[in-house]
């Protein structure tokens, strides 16, 4: 789950920590959606390509990006974030991505984000990264590297998902782990990995650091 390239960069609010800043210069190819080129600006990083209606980015970062990196999608029926992934893995074809700036700021924009990772449900090809988290949906099973005492998380959007979680301390089994229900909120991993499926959707997993 540590493999971080290639990397994109959204546009809720970030701040450039050591960490997050490694993870965008290793990021090949780094890429932005709309307004996460201001974030990559601010520290002299410039996206490959910019994904989106192009509406948040200011005048000084598009001129520095250059016309030719940037990829106008003016579709209002999704978002920039929506777009991006679009292009990442049907246009450019690439098999992961982790995604910086993805949640944080207006609740409404992260809920539609989370809820993007769900529908998409890509297991550890797709990654929502901060400083200290890591979150990405499962359906299915699915093996995933922890280490004894840290803290997850395990919830879904639909009360018809089942989930099974096994080397936590409160293991589950076959339960409605929905918010609206009794989700899985800091559970604590007990071993170096940890076992997961879901069935009839996806589960969405967050792991803190």
């Amino acid at each position: 789950m540590e493999k971080v390239a290639p990397v994109l960069v959204a546009n809720a609010p970030l701040r450039w920590t050591p960490s997050l800043a490694a993870i965008a210069v290793a990021g090949q190819p780094l890429l932005a959606a709309d307004g996460g080129a201001n974030h990559l600006a601010r520290i002299g990083l410039k996206p490959r390509y910019t994904i989106g209606d192009l509406d948040s980015i200011t005048p000084q970062t598009r001129a520095w990006i250059g016309g030719e990196r940037l990829v106008h999608r003016p579709d209002q029926n999704h978002t920039d974030l929506e777009k991006a992934l679009i292009f990442v893995f049907d246009e450019l074809k690439l098999a992961r991505l982790t995604v910086l700036a993805a949640l944080g700021g207006r609740h409404d924009h992260a809920i539609g984000n989370l809820g993007l990772l769900a529908r998409l449900a890509l297991g550890q090809r797709l990654l929502f990264r901060g400083d200290d988290f890591v979150c990405l949906a499962v359906t299915g099973r699915d093996e995933l590297e922890s280490s004894p005492g840290e803290t997850w998380s395990f919830w879904s959007f639909d009360p018809r998902v089942r989930v099974t979680l096994d080397g936590v301390r409160w293991p589950v089994r076959n339960a409605d782990l929905s918010a609206a229900a009794r989700p899985s909120i800091s559970n604590i991993a007990t071993g170096k990995t940890l076992s997961v499926q879901a069935v009839h959707g996806a589960v969405v997993i967050t792991r803190f650091f």
